[in-house]
């Protein structure tokens, strides 16, 4: 295929995520998004399955959102945060503690999810440092679970899934154990929790839906487990929603549909409506509080330089008024029946485990992918972005696709495992 001048002369300068550029083919060169479509170089179009890495929930390029980008370029696109603040996010702070519960009424913006989760850990830490309380600096998290790729966030994750395991030797040592889904993983996280309670600043989750560590979903009830826990050996409850978080699993926010509070809520992705890096750190009161002193080093000593980015807050805000005014958490329920239904028949194809569905996002386990890069290709000639990892096939589109768009979705992925997962 032809490639344009800018995508020749530029990729030789570029390093890639997630890719071993020596033998990986070249990405594909992509000149526009629209909907759910994006638009290729040589003029085909592949229906996005994946809302790019779980962001663009409205779809691409919603007008609204553009809009207001616009009108806050032509304004004002970057101030400091530190000693001065503007309104989009003083704005955003105010309507994201009004939709979170109650208890969490204090917003930290940074620029990314993994950025968010380590302004969580940091919080955690320096929360019982603060109250006189000395060792508290570990954390328990969960097999199966991903929190991002700093190096704090990269401590949390599943230490076996893979991606971080390079590092091992280099990462902060937490307890990790897996989640307490039946009796007798419960008895041995209450046991993990018994023994190093005195060194734990506090628990961390995905609820839900644990995402980049294998798509692994679980119970309200678990949520509920570990709040309960939590409570009982007196740490705090941190919930990572840069996956979860804006109607993905079903409900605005995961940690709804259990009805429990985290002492802090990590926010990203979806945050801006997939359009630029914008992160999140909600805290409640009672934490906040343990940080307002008269002494200057109980102050929270983080601040990344283009936190609470105008144009970032001002994309923030314009994708809240689309949740309220447009049926978001409607259309979700509707994709979740149609991925439940459409990607049924994946259950009887060889080599399929399991065929899984929370909210707007589907599942096909497989045992294995023995050649990724051909599974990823004859997606694409089957004319739909789809991106599997490790031995996960899935969906998570944009709230917004089309019937149509999302059938042929749904229906690439059997005819492309029934030819063989490759």
């Amino acid at each position: 295929m032809s490639v344009p001048d800018w995508f020749g002369q530029g990729l030789p300068h570029v390093w890639l995520p997630y890719t071993q550029m020596r033998t990986a083919p070249p990405p594909l060169p992509v000149v526009a998004t629209e909907g759910s479509r994006i638009k290729l170089a040589d003029g085909r179009e592949l229906i996005d399955g994946i809302a790019s890495w779980w962001t663009a929930c409205h779809g691409y390029n919603h007008p609204h959102i553009a809009e207001a980008v616009t009108r806050q370029l032509r304004t004002m696109p970057h101030v400091m945060f530190g000693g001065l603040a503007h309104e989009p996010a003083l704005t955003l702070a105010r309507r994201l503690t009004a939709l979170l519960p109650d208890a969490l009424t204090r917003v930290f913006f940074c620029d990314s999810g993994s950025v968010a989760v380590d302004v969580a850990m940091k919080m955690a830490v320096q929360f019982w440092l603060n109250k006189g309380v000395s060792g508290r600096t570990k954390f328990l998290s969960f097999r199966g679970g991903y929190h991002g790729d700093t190096f704090a966030a990269m401590s949390v994750c599943d230490p076996e899934e893979g991606m971080h395991s390079l590092f091992s030797g280099v990462l902060a040592k937490q307890i990790i154990v897996d989640l307490p889904t039946d009796e007798p993983r419960e008895a041995a996280f209450e046991a993990a929790l018994d023994a190093d309670a005195d060194a734990l600043a506090a628990i961390i989750v995905e609820p839900l839906a644990q995402g980049a560590g294998g798509m692994i979903f679980h119970s309200p009830e678990v949520l509920r487990k570990l709040r309960r826990a939590a409570d009982r050996h007196g740490l705090l409850l941190i919930f990572d929603e840069v996956f979860t978080g804006f109607g993905r699993t079903g409900t605005l926010f995961a940690c709804e549909a259990a009805g429990v509070v985290p002492d802090i809520l990590a926010l990203s992705k979806a945050l801006t409506g997939g359009t630029m890096g914008l992160g999140a750190t909600v805290a409640s009161s009672a934490v906040f509080e343990a940080f307002a002193s008269d002494d200057p080093l109980h102050a929270l000593m983080h601040g990344p330089t283009f936190m609470a980015n105008p144009l970032a807050c001002a994309a923030a805000n314009a994708s809240l008024d689309l949740f309220e005014s447009e049926p978001r958490l409607q259309q979700v329920a509707a994709i979740a029946a149609a991925l439940a239904r459409d990607l049924e028949p994946c259950r009887e194809l060889p080599g399929v485990r399991d065929v899984r569905v929370q909210g707007a996002i589907g599942v096909v386990e497989l045992g294995s992918i023995d050649d990724m890069t051909a599974l990823k290709r004859r997606f694409v000639e089957a004319g739909v972005w789809v991106r599997p990892f490790r031995n996960i096939v899935y969906l998570t589109p944009a709230f917004t696709i089309s019937e149509d768009d999302l059938k042929r979705l749904t229906d690439a992925i059997v005819a492309v495992l029934r030819a063989g997962a490759g």
